[in-house]
């Protein structure tokens, strides 16, 4: 019971919808999570791209699928073509995969990646925005539940898929690598095709003063922006900071950042839980806390057994603020899913861009400065989210009270 409003399990209708989802979800994960973390090696010795030529490909791809994904956001909300655009996101991603896996031209692999694999980065905030109209339409109050447990299974596959990847490399080179991603693209489309129907646009709500709720709304993106560049900071200073100035094994950098991702799977469950009975916006701002506490103690540890204990704290601030992110701006956006679905997504590229700059001072000054910048991000997205309260927050409608059973 939550404000007096009974809290619902989704219906039967929307727990088959959501099957589907956490498939495509897996898949699409995975298929990131082989290629990702190893695009700069296959650019530099596949490729053979100077190092600028390298930073520019990484920078272009991000800003083509942030423009390509708000068009289709905000295209999704005003007509009956969500199943439709992530069929077809998915089959660009299996046809960037496959042509990447063949062509080794650097201009002809740019405008791959600012077209079909562009393209196919709408799949993972419109798959999002799906299952807010699903679960809407079905009259399901635990709409952040579900999203949060989505989210989790998207880390799943960011568990398993760096492990693939380097077995798929050893045994066949970055060709078998990029026909593995397609293979999977693959699989997301025929689940799309096979198990999802259309759902219709949302229906209209109503809204806040445009200015006072566009303000809200993009001091808080502004937010979760400045706080995942902290975690960016995070994983990208990890190896160098451990090495570099606590002198320990550049091995343990991999068994923090593991055991911090072990530790998210669970969180995230908990904390959709909890989205069942606390506001969302209350549990995000003491999860931003949280990452205040984690990046200004972890500035100051002497030993990596340290860091590697505070990774609680870290787990913690991952899964409030990005399991329960996406959720709430659709509620502050409740007649937008697709647009407040992208805008959420597209805090992360953007937090990729401000942390690059961060770490390389970093190298001039100290890889402990790495941390205390984090710090000061997630303390200004603290700050941010405290000072920008909605004034009339979104809240769900209440779930349609079932049909008396036949006699």
């Amino acid at each position: 019971m939550v404000s007096g409003v009974s809290v619902e399990a989704p219906s039967s209708t929307a727990r088959r919808a959501l099957v589907p989802l956490g498939i495509i979800f897996f898949f699409v994960g995975m298929s990131v999570a082989v290629v990702g973390p190893f695009l700069s090696l296959f650019l530099s010795t596949e490729v053979h791209a100077a190092p600028a030529l390298v930073g520019a490909f990484l920078v272009a791809g991000p800003l083509a699928s942030m423009v390509s994904s708000n068009l289709l956001g905000r295209l999704s909300d005003r007509r009956p073509i969500r199943r439709r655009l992530l069929l077809t996101a998915a089959l660009a991603g299996f046809a960037g995969a496959v042509a990447t896996a063949f062509v080794r031209e650097y201009w002809v692999l740019l405008a791959l990646t600012m077209t079909l694999t562009a393209l196919s980065g709408s799949l993972f905030p419109q798959s999002f925005a799906y299952a807010r109209e699903v679960l809407s339409q079905r009259g399901s109050t635990r709409a952040a539940m579900a999203i949060s447990t989505l989210r989790m299974v998207f880390s799943v596959a960011w568990v398993a898929g760096p492990p693939v990847a380097a077995l798929l490399l050893q045994w066949g080179g970055f060709r078998v690598l990029y026909l593995t991603a397609a293979a999977m693209y693959a699989t997301a489309a025929a689940v799309v095709f096979l198990r999802l129907d259309e759902v219709s646009p949302p229906a209209h709500h109503e809204r806040p003063p445009a200015r006072r709720a566009g303000a809200v709304v993009w001091c808080t993106v502004a937010a979760f922006a400045v706080m995942q560049a902290a975690g960016v900071l995070n994983v990208q200073a990890m190896s160098l900071y451990l090495s570099h100035v606590l002198h320990a094994q550049v091995r343990d950098a991999g068994l923090i950042l593991g055991l911090c991702a072990a530790l998210e799977i669970p969180l995230m469950l908990g904390f959709g839980a909890l989205s069942t009975r606390y506001p969302l916006r209350r549990l995000i701002v003491l999860g931003a806390g949280i990452g205040v506490v984690y990046y200004t103690l972890v500035a100051l540890v002497a030993h990596s057994w340290q860091i590697a204990a505070l990774q609680v704290l870290n787990a913690t601030f991952i899964a409030a603020v990005q399991g329960l992110g996406i959720s709430y701006v659709q509620e502050l956006l409740p007649g937008e899913p697709g647009r407040a679905t992208t805008l959420a997504a597209n805090a992360f590229p953007v937090a990729s861009l401000l942390a690059g700059p961060l770490l390389g001072l970093s190298a001039d000054v100290g890889y402990r400065y790495a941390y205390v910048s984090a710090a000061a991000l997630c303390l200004l997205g603290f700050s941010l989210l405290v000072t920008t309260a909605p004034r009339h927050p979104a809240t769900p409608a209440p779930a349609p009270r079932p049909e008396p059973a036949a006699a």
